[in-house]
Order: C-alpha cells, then sequence, then structure tokens
C-alpha cells in the first residue's frame, strides 16, 4: 500500500503475527457496525433524544433514562427471529416493556412506537461514513477488493447500509441475516470469497468483534484477521485472538503494508 504509514501492534501495543503469510492480500472484508460506522455512537445520541422527548412531552422526569436503560438492555439480549416477527415490532415491545416496567399499569403501545421510531430515525442520521474512512476505503479499492460483511437482521442492516451511503465502496456487499449463517460461521466466509472469486488464504476480516470477526476470520483460514480495539480493553484468555490488533480503522493501510513485507521478505 502507498503512501500509509505504518505501526505495529499487539496486547501491549506491538503487532501479533500468527505466523508467516505466502502471499499478498487480494481482498479486505469490512464489518460495519463500530468498525466503519459509530453504531454505539448513534444509539447514545439516540437514547437523548428519546429521554428529552420523555421528560418534555410526558414529564417523565426521572424515569426517561430509566426506560432508556431498561431498552439497552432488552437490545443486547435480543434473539430475533424474522419468520414469527417483524424487527419493528420486536423493538417497538421492547419500549412497551420497559415504559410498564418503570411506569406500572397497562401497556401503551402508542408512546412504545413514538419512542421507538424517534430511537430508530435519530440513529440511522448518525450513521456517517466518515471523510477520512471513504478516503482509506477509495485507496485501499485501488489495491485490493472490498467487501463489507455484517451481521444482523436484513432489514436493519440494509438501513444502516443505505444511512452511510457506503455501496459505493465496495464490490460486494453481504449480510449475514440474508445468509443461512452468520458470522463466525466459515460458510458465511467462503461466500464471500466466491463472490469476489478468491480464496480464503487471499483474504482479511477487519472488525471490532473478538467472537463473530476474529473468531470466523480464523474458523475460515483467511490470511489474516485485524482486530479493532478502540478502548485498549484486554480480552479474555478464552478469546480468540487476532493476528492483529489496531484502534481505529484507519490504521488498516499499514497493517496490510506490512503483511506485504513480509510477503516480499519471505519471496
Amino acid at each position: 500500500m502507498r503512501g500509509w504509514r505504518w505501526q505495529r501492534r499487539s496486547w501491549n501495543g506491538m503487532r501479533a503475527v500468527g505466523g508467516m503469510v505466502l502471499n499478498q492480500v487480494r481482498a479486505v472484508f469490512f464489518d460495519l457496525d463500530n468498525t466503519l460506522i459509530d453504531t454505539a455512537g448513534a444509539s447514545r445520541k439516540a437514547m437523548l433524544e428519546v429521554i428529552k422527548l420523555l421528560q418534555s412531552k410526558y414529564h417523565y422526569k426521572e424515569e426517561a433514562k430509566t426506560i432508556c436503560d431498561k431498552v439497552q438492555v432488552k437490545l443486547s439480549k435480543e434473539c430475533f427471529h424474522p419468520s414469527s416477527t417483524c424487527i419493528n415490532d420486536l423493538r417497538t415491545l421492547h419500549w412497551e416493556e420497559a415504559i410498564q416496567e418503570t411506569k406500572g399499569g397497562a401497556a401503551n403501545r402508542i408512546l412504545a412506537e413514538e419512542c421507538y421510531f424517534l430511537w430508530k430515525s435519530t440513529r440511522l442520521q448518525h450513521m456517517i461514513l466518515a471523510e477520512d474512512v471513504k478516503a482509506m476505503l477509495t485507496e485501499l479499492r485501488r489495491e485490493v477488493r472490498l467487501l463489507l460483511l455484517t451481521n444482523g437482521d436484513c432489514q436493519t442492516q440494509r438501513e444502516k447500509i443505505e444511512a452511510c451511503a457506503c455501496q459505493s465502496y465496495f464490490d460486494a456487499i453481504v449480510v449475514g441475516g440474508e445468509q443461512k449463517e452468520e458470522k463466525p460461521s466459515p460458510s458465511i466466509f467462503y461466500y464471500c470469497c466466491s463472490l469476489l472469486g478468491v480464496q480464503p488464504g487471499d483474504c482479511v476480516i477487519v472488525g471490532d468483534t473478538l467472537e463473530t470477526d476474529i473468531q470466523g476470520g480464523l474458523n475460515a483460514g483467511l490470511k489474516a484477521t485485524v482486530w479493532i480495539n478502540k478502548n485498549g480493553i484486554m480480552p479474555l484468555k478464552s478469546s480468540p485472538m487476532p493476528h492483529y490488533i489496531i484502534s481505529s480503522v484507519l490504521e488498516l493501510p499499514a497493517v496490510l503494508q506490512s503483511i506485504d513485507c513480509t510477503v516480499n521478505m519471505s519471496a
């Protein structure tokens, strides 16, 4: 990769490598949420808007934050089965339950819908592909093929993709909810490889989640896995070990450069 300064990293700031690489990178798979876009930050901003609504319009002075906290917990434990319900109904139910658990009384579906759709629309408004990320993707695509690989409900993920307008930066987009299996299953990675006409050993996966992005890349035998550890957390000993660790997706070109350097030295 031309023109990018690179820095080696591992758990304590140095590069961690799972072995020598034998051929150059031909494709990079990117996760979406909290990798290319700040989904967590967008969700926090959306919750603040709902708190303002509940406090100003409904006078839920202290209860507003409690309701939003309860919804956040429900979202974190969410099990969605598209065959039995739609994601809008499920998430409206989260709000309905949180309001009832906090305020008591009868279920208030109308208020729940108002809260949910305000949260959803505000969150999507804040899902932005930053200009420096766009520039990086544009530069990388001159050298390698790029694919977006995201887990989750197809409606929700397609709405995010539309909101951040990232389609033009990728050769292909794969949403886990549209496939038989999601990350970390090897099958979805093999499907991605087939779309791009490459082998697993030609590819790198970049993501923020050890259990899906990194474990999936390891399961599929990709060339390298790159973990984005924004908060510098220390993972559990039982967690999968990525080949590379970076604090921002913008450091990726340096990692790819270092892989290519290893190839050249091996040759």
